[in-house]
């Protein structure tokens, strides 16, 4: 049975003239919801004209604009699948992203004109490149669509037909697309709406990058499908948040703890007003204690959550009752969401997080055998650990393959880095295990120190004593300037393990 792809008209129709967006990179414009479903008409009309039929794809390079937001709804006006490039990676790794999908078009914003001269010739089966503005002589202009009127021919959209083409963050090889349908995007948005309690008075801060899912799906299309509002901002910027926060705005805000980390650093921080906050919500890494503990402080409710590309992202909610008892807790499965603990005895027990549910991806792009692999007999196999307390609620231990074992001890380092975090001279942490001749593995303290301050290793295990167990504790430290990350913002543990075994 064919789904309601169409958000835009929806909304346009149940309440043409409430705010849809509000665009930051043009002076707070608000844009209304018969003015956005209109110019993703006229965006859907353009794809019309170049050729772009349903399932053809449509890739997206730009940092965050309504443009791009433009874009992923043309594609479902028009049965179009949009693949968002990750702006970071170099013009090797687009290439191989672009190759595996095939877009018929390609867009991109002036500033990556550089990394499309050099793609250009490569990849001849793109038919079109065009710049979300200043055209050269010869290209065909995004503005062209403005020009273009017209009714969109009919499309039937099932619910398992893909619409974004969303790159997992992973650090090795090519990064994978997951297919997330319409079916999936839309029982996201659902299990979001009614679980997380999202009204269409709602206002989120939308910082993050839409190449990644957490800009496209933990806030932005959930509040489309309520008829909330998205600010869109370029990226994250911790003054533009603060001025947002201070002037009632927004309601909802999602980032990585990097962000909450340096929020919090900033000398505005303890005066900024967080009272008109509904949601204010971490993800993508495990959130050191400390982060919580400055949020507690100043009675604000924090939470982290749990999600991933090929899930949602949103999987779980925890509760205001439990917001302090269980800080660093994900909580209990969003309303249209199973999960359970592989190999789960009793409450404690730790074993890889599985999922279920509609809001799944339909798996990888043209990756059948990964696919066979992650999604096996109907769950997803996260690959991540987990365990869940004899109240239900969910707790995120770490990557399995992040494990450390020792002396046959399982050593979660998401825990490790948790209390060292909380030392007054760290500013950022990793915890990796490294090869010993005795124990197998012990773990290794990365240590980003703050300014003017260089920790000892003797300083920290003297700050760990009584927090964490004799064997947890790091046998080794390393000072960084820097902790390296993989495109999606989360610590890069293989950059890590590799820059040690090469020191």
């Amino acid at each position: 049975m064919p789904i309601v792809h169409d958000w835009l008209a929806r909304r346009a129709s149940l309440a043409p003239e409430r705010t849809a967006l509000i665009d930051a990179l043009h002076g707070g414009r608000r844009i209304s919801w018969r003015e956005w479903n209109a110019t993703a008409h006229q965006t859907a009309l353009l794809l019309l004209d170049l050729g772009v039929n349903p399932g053809d794809r449509v890739s997206v390079l730009a940092h965050n604009g309504v443009e791009t937001l433009d874009l992923l709804f043309a594609c479902a006006k028009r049965g179009a699948v949009l693949q968002p490039l990750n702006w970071r990676l170099g013009v090797e790794e687009l290439h191989g992203l672009l190759a595996d999908v095939e877009p018929r078009a390609v867009f991109f914003g002036p500033e990556f004109r550089a990394q499309v001269d050099a793609l250009r010739s490569r990849l001849p089966g793109v038919a079109h490149w065009i710049p979300l503005s200043d055209p050269l002589p010869g290209e065909r202009a995004f503005a062209s669509r403005d020009a273009l009127t017209g009714v969109l021919p009919c499309v039937d959209v099932e619910p398992d037909s893909p619409w974004v083409l969303c790159s997992t963050g992973g650090s090795t090889g090519l990064p994978k697309s997951a297919v997330l349908t319409h079916g999936s995007l839309t029982a996201n948005a659902a299990n979001t709406v009614v679980s997380w309690g999202l009204t269409q008075d709602d206002v989120a801060l939308l910082n993050a990058p839409l190449f990644h899912t957490g800009g496209l799906n933990v806030f932005t299309l959930p509040l489309v499908y309520v008829g909330g509002a998205s600010v869109v901002c370029r990226a994250f910027d911790v003054e533009q948040v603060f001025d947002l926060l201070d002037s009632g705005t927004v309601s909802a805000v999602f980032g990585v703890p990097t962000m909450f980390i340096e929020m919090q650093r900033h000398p505005r921080f303890d005066a900024v007003d967080f009272s008109r906050l509904k949601l204010l919500i971490s993800g993508g890494a495990p959130c050191p204690a400390p982060v919580f503990e400055r949020f507690f402080a100043r009675d604000i409710p924090f939470r982290t959550g749990y999600g991933l590309t090929e899930a949602g992202p949103n999987n779980f909610f925890l509760p205001a009752h439990a917001v302090r008892s269980h800080a660093g807790f994900v909580g209990v499965p969003l309303f249209h969401v199973e999960a359970r603990i592989d190999g789960e005895q009793q409450p404690g027990d730790v074993g890889e997080l599985l999922l279920r549910g509609p809001h799944l991806a339909a798996g990888y792009w043209r990756r059948p055998e990964e696919t066979a692999r992650a999604f096996s007999d109907g769950w997803l196999h996260t690959g991540d650990l987990a365990s869940r307390d004899a109240q239900g609620f969910f707790r995120i231990e770490g990557r399995r393959k992040d494990l450390i074992i020792s002396g046959g001890e399982n050593i979660h380092p998401a825990e490790v880095e948790s209390v060292l975090a909380a030392h007054p001279d760290v500013a950022e942490v990793a915890v990796i295990g490294v090869p010993d001749p005795k124990w197998g593995e012990t773990p290794l303290a990365l240590v980003v120190p703050r300014p003017g301050t260089a920790p000892t290793l003797a300083s920290l295990l003297g700050f760990c004593e009584g927090r964490l167990a004799r064997y947890k504790l790091p046998r080794t430290l390393r000072l960084l300037t820097a902790l390296p990350r993989t495109p999606a913002g989360k610590v890069d543990r293989r950059a890590l393990a590799l820059s040690h075994d090469e020191a």
